[in-house]
């Protein structure tokens, strides 16, 4: 099996991203986006997801981190659809349900390139440090589309704005794991219609 692993830089005026992903790593994390918060999510989505993951970002920060997180989404989607490549021999779907103390989140995953994100998410607070919890649905529309992956997040239970965002990390790293895992039963694409 060849290496799925994939490099993506995005420059614009007010971001300047690297992200490398290799989706049979061991979860190790290099992460800088200048955002503790958000550093602490990619941390947490390449540990248990079982990704290796560095990401670079210098960000407009004086403003807000609203463009980092953004485009950091976008990045890292295009990674993902690159490293996966042709899909051949991969599950395709992928979900999970992840407690986090009080909080409990479903993800699931189709890698079917049809992008679509369905998000469910309530939060108390406006923010967990620097971080705009609302960034949190802004990043993984980000990643559906450029990852053209149908992606479904749901808020179970919570009343921690940290454990909810946190849990959804980590939901999204173990469905992607599971719908990125080769089975060698499967012979090219999963897909009735010969293509994705």
């Amino acid at each position: 099996m060849s290496e799925r692993i994939a490099t993506v830089t995005r420059t614009t005026k007010e971001t300047d991203i690297t992200v490398t992903i290799n989706l049979d790593g061991s979860g190790k994390a290099n992460i800088d986006t200048g955002i503790g918060f958000f550093d602490h999510m990619l941390n947490a989505f390449a540990r248990h997801g079982l990704f290796d993951l560095d990401v670079k970002i210098k960000g407009d920060l004086e403003i807000d981190p609203h463009h980092s997180v953004e485009d950091c989404g976008i990045v890292l989607g295009q990674a993902i659809k690159e490293a996966v490549g042709d899909k051949a021999g991969i599950k395709r779907y992928g979900s999970f349900v992840l407690p986090m103390d009080e909080a409990l989140i479903f993800c699931g995953i189709d890698l079917c390139d049809r992008p679509y994100l369905g998000f469910d998410e309530h939060y108390t607070n406006e923010r967990c440090g620097s971080f705009d919890n609302c960034l949190t649905k802004e990043f993984f529309y980000a990643v559906s589309y450029s990852a053209a992956m149908n992606l479904h997040i749901k808020e179970l239970s919570g009343e921690n704005d940290h454990h909810i965002i946190e849990a959804t990390f980590k939901a999204f790293s173990k469905a992607l794991d599971e719908a990125t895992t080769i089975d060698p039963r499967i012979e090219g694409a999963l897909t009735t219609k010969g293509k994705l």
